[in-house]
């Protein structure tokens, strides 16, 4: 028998069915597409601009689903209007935009993908772009679309749509995107298309004999934009001519956090998800470090120069007592090697000193600044500790009273920074250890256990002479972004290994 996990989904979720609904119900009366062509390529367009629904009809509509859902009705249809990035014989483009609100958890990427089968369903649309702001919402998009493709082909006469993950390097898709008669969805992340130097605005013989480039195959598609998370992707103008450069027939907009939220058709707000038992309730413990404020502070008294010198005003272990000192570093030098105290023995090596800016500062290596004048808040290394002391604590006292229930306690640490964990050294690496060699004396099932053995990590990886190293996703070279979507694949599109 396969232990492999698969995922079902219930066809029949009320507030999702509501949230499409709210989308279908803005095009009643809308005319399906017929084939159009451009240059010497066939491209099937959505629907030419003549037969769209006019903006009185669509206010109409508008204003029938804000009443229905309890929202304050727009009167005027809101567009998103502007200069494109570049253009197809004209240089602006304006389109209307539907916002859908939903809280977090509740089947955001469910809902616009089945919003997409059922405006293909009623009204023949068959060319949407899904917009997402980073490469992890990208791998969870496409891993969304495999898990639930099964389950809409049973919902709608075994029609898929084919969803394509844009590839720079790979032009020949927009050219499969816009020919196609079928429902094709293309998935892209902005940073893809904001930028004139993107493959996407580049003239290429990989599409030989056309006389177009990428961007125009998908632009006279006339597409439907789909903006998931648009507070992450639209906040700039350059990513707002960008999407008008798609020359979208609309673009609906989903988030739990929008910024704005032009034509609101649909709102499930944290409290309205909570009542309805959609969400859980969680449990937050919080790390107070008042009572040790004194002795975790630091005070920075003055910078003096030639050299470059800072006074700092901390406690100091003097033959196993502690007393309040002022010390003087120079840049480079731990403070360690001057107070001689635990807490200060991590990430407190003077990275810099200045004396520009408005005050004189000190800047360390764990990126703590301190001002003249001014105290630190405390330290990150013993908050470090705490938190992750009272996280092992809870999943020890959790696994022991589940562990006869046959369920498995999982913990997440997210962390600052990757060098912190993956170096021998790492401090988030270090204090793990110690502190679950310390408290699984306490714990049966867990004494016999070395630390190793209890801990796991997802982290983009490259090749290095000495085999794999694990690197910092918030790093941007061309290998690191490769790195980086090759760990966000092995998270999000293995999610039932992970499970």
């Amino acid at each position: 028998m396969s232990n492999k996990i698969t995922f079902k989904f219930d066809p029949d979720q009320e507030f999702q069915l509501a949230a499409v609904r709210s989308v279908v119900d803005l095009f009643e009366g809308h005319t399906p597409y017929r084939p159009g062509f451009l240059g010497s390529e066939e491209i099937i367009p959505n629907i030419p601009a003549d037969e769209m629904l006019y903006d009185s009809d669509l206010r109409v509509n508008l204003e029938y689903v804000q009443n229905a859902n309890g929202l304050p009705v727009t009167g005027e249809l809101e567009k998103e209007s502007g200069m494109m990035l570049e253009g197809i014989g004209v240089d602006s483009h304006d389109f209307p935009q539907f916002t859908v609100e939903m809280e977090t958890g509740t089947g955001k990427t469910y809902v616009y993908l089945r919003t997409i089968y059922e405006l293909n369903k009623h009204f023949g649309f068959t060319k949407f772009i899904i917009v997402v702001p980073s490469i992890a919402i990208y791998e969870g998009v496409f891993k969304s679309d495999l898990i639930t493709r099964s389950h809409f082909a049973s919902l709608y006469d075994n029609n898929t749509l084919n969803l394509i993950p844009y590839d720079g390097s790979r032009p020949g898709q927009v050219r499969n995107f816009a020919n196609s008669s079928q429902m094709q969805v293309l998935l892209m992340t902005i940073d893809a298309f904001n930028k004139k130097s993107n493959n996407f605005y580049k003239a290429t013989d990989k599409l030989q004999g056309s006389g177009l480039r990428p961007f125009e195959f998908v632009a006279s598609t006339r597409p439907i934009v789909i903006l998931d998370e648009p507070q992450s992707i639209d906040s700039t103008e350059k990513a707002k001519s960008a999407i008008r450069t798609l020359r979208p027939l609309f673009s609906l907009r989903y988030s739990a956090t929008h910024r704005r939220s032009p034509n609101l058709v649909y709102r499930l707000s944290p409290v309205d998800a909570y009542h309805q038992g959609l969400v859980k309730k969680i449990e937050v413990t919080g790390i107070d470090a008042l009572d040790n404020l004194t002795d975790m502070q630091l005070a920075l008294e003055d910078v003096l120069m030639s050299p470059f010198r800072a006074k700092i005003r901390t406690l100091v272990n003097r033959g196993g007592t502690s007393s309040l000192e002022t010390v003087t570093v120079k840049q480079g030098e731990d403070l360690y090697k001057h107070t001689k105290r635990e807490e200060h023995r991590e990430g407190l090596k003077v990275e810099e000193i200045s004396v520009t800016g408005e005050k004189p500062s000190v800047i360390f290596e764990n990126q703590t600044k301190l001002e003249l004048g001014a105290t630190t808040a405390p330290l990150r290394a013993e908050i470090f500790r705490a938190q992750i002391r009272e996280t092992i604590i809870e999943h020890l006292q959790r696994q022991d009273k589940l562990r006869d229930l046959g369920i498995k306690v999982l913990s997440l640490f997210f962390i600052d920074r990757v060098s912190n964990y993956t170096d021998a050294d790492g401090i988030i690496r270090k204090v793990f250890d110690e502190e679950f060699d310390q408290l699984k004396r306490s714990y049966a099932n867990f004494k016999d256990l070395a630390s190793e053995e209890v801990r796991s990590s997802y982290f983009a990886k490259k090749k290095a002479a000495t085999g794999e190293v694990a690197i910092d996703t918030s790093a941007k070279t061309a290998e690191e972004r490769e790195a980086e979507k090759a760990a966000f694949s092995l998270i999000m599109r293995d999610k039932e290994k992970l499970l």
